[in-house]
């Protein structure tokens, strides 16, 4: 495993996303929930993953519980270094609304102390910047160790640290090949300033894992059996994007998922948290850091994300 510090974090470039924790949208049971999720959060500390991620709208609440109820099971010494990350929907900034939802992720997690608090989207009606200010106290009473922002652009980034007057360590944005705006604006800001970009759907819910080959795959479950991206012209204009990929994958020997990781961590000042449905899944995703993808390899999947992504606007 490799790792990124920041403000005396050390993160692993590949953390455990946990938004399928017992959600139902994902369409993967209660067996999953109540013995995979713990299994995985288990053998991530044993692959050295250090960063957890979750929010009080997963599930909603459930995955913060299932965290909390498994890491409450592991020893102390094992835990040690382990960042917890969850997130409050700024509902309004009223500072006794931002408090009751940070106690409640603090009761689910089993914790006095939240590592990082992300608020989860902008606010339409409140800047980032009221937002941050009713997040301020928790952090002076030392109920919170750093804040984060998610969806925010790095205008709204910026505007919240400077409601916080400190820095905003993490911005947790859809960045992926088939999302490579971050890397345009937020990744270099993270890289120059001391922060971190936290990619979620760094494969696209699945779709970058998809092995694309003359073997039918099987229909996503869930909320993603709806989704367009998954079949139709959707899929075709993605066949220059997975040509590459695999290509590339079967150099290194590795998966199509492994190089779309690998991607994300040749950018500086980056770390994916993809969910995962099965040990096996984790494991894979956790070896994808230690993939090195060669200059060329890594502009010739920028051209191809970009080109995707310009055919869509």
């Amino acid at each position: 495993m490799r790792y990124v510090d920041v403000d005396g974090m050390r993160i692993s470039r590949i953390a455990l996303g946990a938004w399928q924790f017992g959600s139902r949208e994902w369409g993967y049971g209660e067996e999953y929930a109540t013995t995979t999720a713990p299994a995985l959060v288990r053998r991530a500390l044993d692959l050295g993953i250090t960063m957890i991620d979750t929010a009080e709208a997963y599930g909603p609440a459930r995955s913060e519980r299932i965290i909390g109820e498994t890491l409450a099971t592991v020893p102390m010494g094992r835990r040690d270094g382990l960042v917890v990350a969850t997130k409050f929907l700024p509902i309004a900034p009223a500072e006794p609304i931002v408090a009751r939802q940070a106690r409640g992720s603090r009761r689910r997690l089993g914790v006095e102390v939240l590592d990082l608090y992300y608020a989860h989207w902008p606010n339409p009606f409140v800047s980032p910047a009221r937002t941050m200010q009713a997040v301020r106290p928790l952090m002076a009473e030392g109920v919170i160790r750093r804040v984060g922002v998610s969806n925010h652009s790095l205008a709204a980034w910026r505007e919240a640290e400077r409601g916080l007057r400190a820095p905003v360590v993490a911005n947790q944005v859809a960045f992926s090949l088939t999302s490579p705006g971050p890397a345009r604006e937020l990744v270099p800001y993270a890289a120059a300033h001391g922060r971190i970009v936290v990619a979620y759907s760094p494969l696209a819910q699945g779709l970058l894992a998809r092995d694309g080959g003359a073997t039918p795959e099987p229909r996503p479950r869930g909320f993603r059996s709806r989704d367009r991206r998954f079949r139709g012209a959707a899929v075709r204009r993605l066949a220059p994007l997975k040509g590459a990929i695999h290509e590339i994958a079967a150099a290194h020997g590795a998966t199509a998922a492994q190089i779309s990781l690998a991607w994300l961590l040749a950018h500086p000042s980056t770390v994916a948290i993809p969910g995962a449905r099965t040990l096996a899944q984790l494991e894979e995703n956790a070896a994808a850091a230690e993939i090195d993808l060669a200059p060329d390899e890594v502009s010739r999947l920028t051209r191809a994300a970009e080109e995707l992504a310009a055919g869509r606007r």
